[in-house]
This record gives structure tokens, sequence and C-alpha cells, in this order.
């Protein structure tokens, strides 16, 4: 599932595209055509990103509300005929953005999309974040750290990648329980999410290793993986720590793959 940066990326180009212009809005499947025909040769005005969610505003009061899930994509393209399942199209004269297999494709209105805001943990990429929440709902948890990472409840955005990487780096047993985790990791785990995602969305991958562990200064092959990017431990199973040098473990936690080091992330 795409993780928070993606989503902040995808309403950047959505702004550079079309925001300001008149948009033609169909759904070649036919499954959202109805929906389709009140954005149609209206306004697109803005597109902004909350967590895994994706609001974009048109005029008369529509928001397109989108969550990708495990297998939507959101891709851009010259004009021209539609390929695939195709449930919604936006387009201009000179740019086509066509989204394909989204979990959620709705139309809301603005009290509804603050609604579904307001049931999200706060965003590290949103200058509005506030991570007292998340660390209110944390230091009274009970939970790993690693499935409170995860709960969109209590932190919006972060995914498999960010929660092990974050851990990772900061020496953080992912089994701790959230209440035995001290403000200042959380802090610190906070600001790393805050430097690590903005570069996720302008790099469009992510990349977590510190410079002296970049493969030019350890002298190791790149990592070769489809999601690409630099990391310490995600799907490296098996795998020499670039750290310590022992092997990185796996497990599944709050129903997806957790990778951590036994050594450096060793429970105190």
């Amino acid at each position: 599932m795409p993780e928070g940066h993606t989503l902040h990326r995808l309403a950047l180009d959505l702004n550079g595209a079309f925001a300001g212009r008149v948009v033609f809005v169909s759904s070649p499947q036919g499954r959202f055509a109805e929906s389709a025909a009140l954005l149609d040769r209206t306004v697109f005005e803005t597109a902004s990103a909350h967590g895994k969610h994706l609001f974009a505003q048109f005029e008369n009061d529509h928001w397109l509300h989108v969550h990708l899930g495990l297998i939507g994509k959101l891709t851009f393209m010259a004009p021209g005929r539609p390929r695939g399942e195709v449930r919604l199209r936006m387009e201009t004269a000179d740019l086509v953005a066509d989204l394909r297999g989204p979990q959620l494709c709705t139309i809301r209105t603005a009290d509804e999309v603050s609604a579904q805001m307001a049931l999200l943990g706060p965003d590290p990429l949103r200058p509005d974040a506030d991570p007292e929440i998340a660390w209110a709902r944390i230091s009274r948890s009970g939970r790993p750290i690693a499935a409170l990472l995860m709960d969109q409840s209590v932190l919006s955005g972060v995914g498999n990648v960010y929660r092990a990487e974050v851990l990772f780096r900061n020496r953080v047993d992912p089994h701790r329980p959230g209440k035995q985790i001290s403000r200042r990791s959380w802090e610190a785990i906070w600001s790393d999410l805050v430097t690590l995602m903005p570069q996720g969305v302008i790099d469009n991958r992510i990349d977590t290793v510190r410079p002296e562990h970049t493969p030019e200064e350890m002298g190791r092959p790149p990592r070769e993986d489809d999601h690409g990017g630099e990391v310490y431990v995600y799907r490296r199973a098996g795998m020499q720590c670039w750290v310590c040098g022992s092997k990185v473990r796996t497990e599944v936690l709050a129903g997806r793959n957790l990778f951590w080091c036994g050594r450096c992330q060793r429970r105190r």
C-alpha cells in the first residue's frame, strides 16, 4: 500500500497539472459515471493529502476523495484512449490522469472531508500536524509501538517501510508497548518522520540510510528491490545489518511483515 509521501506527491502533481483549470471528468469503466458527471467540465481548484487519503477540490463544493488501497494507481499521460479498467479519468487538452483499482473513490462535501480528517492522526507531512495528539494516544497504550505507528487513527501516512526504518534509526524495540516509550524517543521518532517523509515526496521513493551507510561509503552494491530506496531493515530479513552485522529479523505484527535488528533494537 502506498505510504503517505506518495499521496502528497500525487497531490502536488495534480495541482501542477489541473489547478485552476476546467477539467473533463469521466469514468471509462462506468462504475463512477454518475459521480464523474458532477465533476465534468468544472474547475479543479486544489488537491491535498492527509495520510493515505487524497482529496481533490472542485467548484460547487464537490470533493473527490480517493484511497488507493493495496492496488490502486493514479497515473499521468498524454491524451489517448483509456487502457485497462479506468475508474476515473481527469483530462485537459494536453494531459490525462487515470485512476485504476482504488479502494475508495467517492464525492464528498467540505464538511464530510473535515469529518474524515478528524478520524485520522496527525500527518508528519502536513504543516498543521500536532504530534501531541499522537503522543497522547501512544503514551497510554499497551500495544506495541510498531502497531501504533501503523494505526492511521494514531499517526497518518506511516506505512510498513517508514515504521520499520524509524524504529531502527532510533534503536527502539518494535515490540515495546507505547506506554513504555519515553517522550524523548517519541520526539526523536517524530523528528525523523518530519525529515524523511518530505524527502520521500521530492524523490518519490524512500531512502533512510545515513550518509555513512550508503552503497558508495560502504563499498556495497545498491539495493535491488521493486520498492527502490536504500533502507536498513525493510525487506532485508536474514541479511546482514549494515550497522552491527547481525541478521535482520522478521515476523508478522499487526497483520504486516515487521523487520528489525535484534541487536541494534535490543529490549531495554
